[in-house]
Order: C-alpha cells, then sequence, then structure tokens
C-alpha cells in the first residue's frame, strides 16, 4: 500500500514563486504562471491547460485511487528537494517572513483576546502547527504565546530541522513554553487527540489537499478542539476560481472557494484578514479565523442622533 503523504506548508509558499530555482539554488527562470492571475471562471493549471470547474479539475488528477496516491507522493517528492531554511521553504523569498509574522501577531492577538479573556489567565493553552516545515511559525510566533505547541509536518529534514530550531538552547521563551510533539505523518491522515487545542493554525500547506481530504481533515480535527478553541487557516487566495500547480501539486482557491468548503466543514468565519506588505507579484494571502460554533450575532441599536429625531408622519 502506498502511504500518501502531504508536503509541507511551510514550503511555505503558500506564496507564489515568480522565479524557481532548482534545488541547488543555482540558476533561475520566470514562473509567470506562479504570479497573481486575473482568472474567468473556472481555472487553469501551470501548463496553461484551462478547466471549466475545479470537479473537472480533481477527477483529472485524482479520479482514481493510484492517481490520488501520485498526486500525494508528487507533491511531498517535491519538497523533499528543498532546503531546510528559511528562505528554502518560503520559495526564495525568506524576507516576506517578517511581515508574515507580524500580521500573523496581530491577528492572533485579537483571537486570543475575544476567546480567552484575562479572566482566564491561567489557562494551560495548546496550538498545533499544521505543516510546520522548519518550525518557522512556532518559532516566532506560537510558542511565545502558547504553553505548548505540537508540530505536524510530513518531510522529515524539515522536522528534524524544526526539532533543532525549537530546542531550548535555539529558544529565547518562558520555561514554561515548549515544542511537545513532532509528528511526522501526513495532513490527510492526522486525526489529533480529542480535546487538546486551544488553536490549530493551518498555514500554507491547504492547498495540497484535495477537496475531500479537506473537509475530512477539518471534520476530524474539530474533535481536536478545547471548547472556545479556533482554527487558523492562511492561505494564498486567487482572484476567482482555482490555479493548479502541476510541479509540486497543489491548488491556490478563491476566497470563495474556500468559503464553500468551509460550509461543508460545518466551519463558520469568526474573523478575516488580508495579508499585507507582501511584494506586489505574489498570489493575495488572507486568514480565517474559524470556529465549528455559529458566532453569535451583535445587537446592533440605533445611534442616539436618530433615535431622538421626529417621526414622519404619512
Amino acid at each position: 500500500m502506498i502511504l500518501l503523504r502531504l508536503w509541507p506548508s511551510e514550503c511555505e509558499l503558500g506564496l507564489v514563486r515568480l522565479f524557481r530555482g532548482n534545488h541547488k539554488g543555482s540558476r533561475r527562470e520566470t514562473n509567470p504562471l506562479r504570479v497573481r492571475v486575473n482568472m474567468e471562471a473556472g481555472g487553469l493549471d501551470s501548463d496553461g491547460r484551462q478547466f471549466n470547474n475545479a470537479e473537472e479539475m480533481w477527477r483529472e488528477e485524482v479520479g482514481d485511487h493510484p492517481k490520488k496516491s501520485e498526486w500525494y507522493h508528487k507533491g511531498v517528492g517535491y519538497w523533499e528537494g528543498v532546503e531546510a531554511s528559511v528562505d528554502g521553504v518560503l520559495g526564495g523569498y525568506g524576507h516576506v517572513n517578517e511581515p508574515d509574522i507580524k500580521s500573523s501577531e496581530a491577528f492572533l492577538n485579537t483571537l486570543l483576546v475575544d476567546r480567552f479573556p484575562s479572566g482566564e489567565g491561567n489557562r494551560h493553552l495548546v496550538a498545533l502547527d499544521c505543516g510546520a516545515g522548519i518550525g518557522r511559525v512556532t518559532k516566532n510566533l506560537l510558542i511565545r504565546y502558547f504553553n505548548e505547541v505540537d508540530l505536524l509536518e510530513p518531510v522529515s529534514h524539515f522536522l528534524e530541522a524544526a526539532r533543532e530550531n525549537l530546542s531550548p538552547d535555539n529558544l529565547i521563551v518562558l520555561d514554561s513554553h515548549k515544542a511537545s510533539n513532532f509528528y511526522c505523518v501526513p495532513l490527510q491522515e492526522f486525526t489529533p487527540d480529542a480535546g487538546r487545542y486551544d488553536v490549530i493554525w493551518v498555514q500554507w500547506c491547504i492547498g495540497h489537499l484535495t477537496d475531500d481530504d479537506f473537509v475530512s481533515f477539518f471534520k476530524r480535527a474539530k474533535d481536536g478542539l478545547k471548547p472556545a478553541g479556533l482554527f487558523v487557516l492562511k492561505e494564498n487566495i486567487a482572484r476567482t476560481g482555482f490555479v493548479l500547480d502541476k510541479e509540486d501539486r497543489s491548488v491556490t482557491r478563491s476566497d470563495l472557494y474556500f468559503k464553500e468548503l468551509f460550509d461543508r466543514c460545518g466551519l463558520h468565519i469568526y474573523k478575516s484578514k488580508d495579508q499585507k506588505g507582501f511584494p506586489e507579484e505574489l498570489f493575495q494571502v488572507k486568514i480565517y479565523a474559524l470556529t465549528p460554533d455559529l458566532p453569535k450575532k451583535v445587537n446592533r441599536t440605533r445611534p442616539k442622533a436618530q433615535t431622538n429625531r421626529p417621526g414622519i408622519i404619512r
């Protein structure tokens, strides 16, 4: 039986690479289909093939079990040839690390204030970093806010680099904060422990999952959330439809496409935010906070200036 594997989000790129070099870091060549695409309905792939809809694309790419196995095998194989460094996992765009972390931190702070108020200051916070790569997001962000962070990454040399990067000697955090578990498991096969996580962070990896595996993962992972727990999904956004990358076996979906999948998962958007400060040639990046519970409606009252106005007699 072929092991279906998912490559790292940290390949991170989520970011669209305008230039793709070989794995030895020598010559780079222009790859115009990795820039933002102003598409009509449907989608296209990196060979220029157009599809009428996502169903047509998925039927061709993973229509039977052997083809689906090949999809995941080639995806993880691509990232096994990438250097385990920030620049490597960010596709040569290591300089976006700082604005990425800064924006994510501001977003995370609003969630922590909303969902885990100061009265719950003694709550032991635990996060799961999906597609953790070399531990970039955990080291620069999550481990500073969570007592424990588990890392999920199917590319073994990335995960070994994460172990080293997150060793106590390489961290400046409180002793009560640590990287606890390192899972070398593909996302589509992972089931979290029930009720373990306050936040499940999924960044630049979900594009490697088929629609069915996307929905299946989130439905399983719901059981891994604590009460008031959230998913955070940060990903590339196509303007419309989708863009299929044939080389690393990933799909960049539109905001509408994502919302349709969220609905299938039984998830609701709690907050969302557009990433700012990235180079113009990259896809738009959006971050969503998702909850299994329907967000409470806010009761809106009319401003006093309006409530004191005389009514119109008809």
